[in-house]
Protein backbone atom coordinates (compact mmCIF):
# COMPACT_ATOMS: atom_id res chain seq x y z
CA UNK A 1 0.00 0.00 0.00
CA UNK A 2 1.38 3.42 -0.99
CA UNK A 3 0.12 6.63 0.62
CA UNK A 4 0.90 9.64 -1.57
CA UNK A 5 1.91 13.06 -0.38
CA UNK A 6 0.92 16.07 -2.47
CA UNK A 7 4.55 16.69 -3.45
CA UNK A 8 4.82 13.31 -5.19
CA UNK A 9 1.57 13.82 -7.10
CA UNK A 10 2.61 17.31 -8.20
CA UNK A 11 6.02 16.00 -9.32
CA UNK A 12 4.21 13.47 -11.49
CA UNK A 13 1.73 15.99 -12.92
CA UNK A 14 4.44 18.55 -13.74
CA UNK A 15 6.90 15.89 -14.97
CA UNK A 16 9.50 16.96 -12.43
CA UNK A 17 12.43 14.82 -11.26
CA UNK A 18 11.03 11.70 -9.62
CA UNK A 19 7.92 11.62 -11.83
CA UNK A 20 8.87 8.22 -13.29
CA UNK A 21 9.16 6.59 -9.86
CA UNK A 22 5.95 8.25 -8.67
CA UNK A 23 4.18 6.88 -11.76
CA UNK A 24 5.44 3.35 -11.12
CA UNK A 25 4.41 3.47 -7.47
CA UNK A 26 1.02 4.90 -8.35
CA UNK A 27 0.40 2.23 -10.97
CA UNK A 28 0.74 -0.47 -8.32
CA UNK A 29 -3.07 -0.36 -7.94
CA UNK A 30 -2.90 0.29 -4.22
CA UNK A 31 -2.25 4.03 -4.14
CA UNK A 32 -4.05 6.09 -1.51
CA UNK A 33 -4.22 9.80 -0.79
CA UNK A 34 -5.92 11.76 1.97
CA UNK A 35 -8.77 14.02 0.92
CA UNK A 36 -6.76 16.84 2.53
CA UNK A 37 -3.87 16.18 0.15
CA UNK A 38 -6.29 15.93 -2.77
CA UNK A 39 -7.50 19.45 -1.93
CA UNK A 40 -3.89 20.62 -1.70
CA UNK A 41 -3.04 19.23 -5.15
CA UNK A 42 -6.16 20.71 -6.76
CA UNK A 43 -5.40 24.07 -5.17
CA UNK A 44 -1.78 24.04 -6.36
CA UNK A 45 -2.92 23.21 -9.91
CA UNK A 46 -5.22 26.22 -9.84
CA UNK A 47 -2.38 28.36 -8.45
CA UNK A 48 -0.55 27.68 -11.72
CA UNK A 49 -3.49 29.11 -13.66
CA UNK A 50 -5.19 25.82 -14.49
CA UNK A 51 -8.97 26.23 -14.48
CA UNK A 52 -10.77 24.22 -11.76
CA UNK A 53 -12.60 22.08 -14.35
CA UNK A 54 -9.32 21.13 -16.05
CA UNK A 55 -7.69 20.34 -12.69
CA UNK A 56 -10.65 18.10 -11.84
CA UNK A 57 -10.38 16.26 -15.19
CA UNK A 58 -6.65 15.77 -14.71
CA UNK A 59 -7.27 14.49 -11.17
CA UNK A 60 -9.77 11.91 -12.40
CA UNK A 61 -7.06 10.37 -14.61
CA UNK A 62 -4.85 9.57 -11.64
CA UNK A 63 -5.23 6.06 -10.18
CA UNK A 64 -5.47 7.28 -6.60
CA UNK A 65 -8.07 6.20 -4.09
CA UNK A 66 -9.08 9.22 -2.02
CA UNK A 67 -9.53 8.42 1.66
CA UNK A 68 -11.79 10.85 3.56
CA UNK A 69 -10.06 12.65 6.43
CA UNK A 70 -11.55 11.25 9.62
CA UNK A 71 -11.60 12.14 13.30
CA UNK A 72 -9.05 9.36 13.85
CA UNK A 73 -6.77 10.93 11.24
CA UNK A 74 -7.19 14.33 12.92
CA UNK A 75 -6.06 12.90 16.26
CA UNK A 76 -3.06 11.20 14.67
CA UNK A 77 -2.10 14.35 12.76
CA UNK A 78 -2.34 16.40 15.93
CA UNK A 79 -0.05 14.00 17.78
CA UNK A 80 2.51 14.30 14.97
CA UNK A 81 2.91 18.07 15.33
CA UNK A 82 5.55 18.02 18.10
CA UNK A 83 7.57 15.36 16.28
CA UNK A 84 7.45 17.02 12.86
CA UNK A 85 7.63 20.72 13.75
CA UNK A 86 11.45 20.84 13.60
CA UNK A 87 11.34 19.35 10.09
CA UNK A 88 8.98 22.09 8.90
CA UNK A 89 6.12 19.76 7.99
CA UNK A 90 2.76 21.33 7.24
CA UNK A 91 -0.71 20.29 8.31
CA UNK A 92 -1.17 18.65 4.90
CA UNK A 93 2.05 16.70 5.44
CA UNK A 94 0.84 15.49 8.82
CA UNK A 95 -2.51 14.47 7.31
CA UNK A 96 -0.65 12.30 4.81
CA UNK A 97 1.39 10.74 7.60
CA UNK A 98 -1.75 10.19 9.69
CA UNK A 99 -3.32 8.21 6.83
CA UNK A 100 -0.15 6.14 6.61
CA UNK A 101 -0.26 5.46 10.37
CA UNK A 102 -3.88 4.37 10.09
CA UNK A 103 -3.08 2.03 7.15
CA UNK A 104 -1.17 -1.09 8.24
CA UNK A 105 1.94 -1.74 6.16
CA UNK A 106 1.72 1.55 4.28
CA UNK A 107 4.66 3.23 2.57
CA UNK A 108 4.64 7.02 2.30
CA UNK A 109 5.55 8.37 -1.14
CA UNK A 110 6.92 11.91 -1.13
CA UNK A 111 9.32 14.27 -2.89
CA UNK A 112 10.13 16.06 0.37
CA UNK A 113 13.60 15.07 1.60
CA UNK A 114 13.12 16.15 5.25
CA UNK A 115 10.67 13.25 5.65
CA UNK A 116 13.54 10.77 5.32
CA UNK A 117 14.44 11.35 8.96
CA UNK A 118 11.03 10.42 10.33
CA UNK A 119 11.08 7.43 12.65
CA UNK A 120 8.21 4.95 12.59
CA UNK A 121 7.36 5.45 8.90
CA UNK A 122 8.42 3.69 5.71
CA UNK A 123 9.30 6.69 3.54
CA UNK A 124 9.84 6.33 -0.21
CA UNK A 125 11.54 9.41 -1.61
CA UNK A 126 10.95 9.82 -5.33
CA UNK A 127 14.02 12.03 -5.83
Amino acid sequence: MNVFDSSAVLALVFNEPGADLATRLMDADDALISSVNQAEVLGKLQDTGMPAEEAHLLWRQLPLKVVPFSAEHAQLAGRLRPVTRALGLSLGDRCCLALAQATPGANVVTADRPWAGLHGFDIQLIR
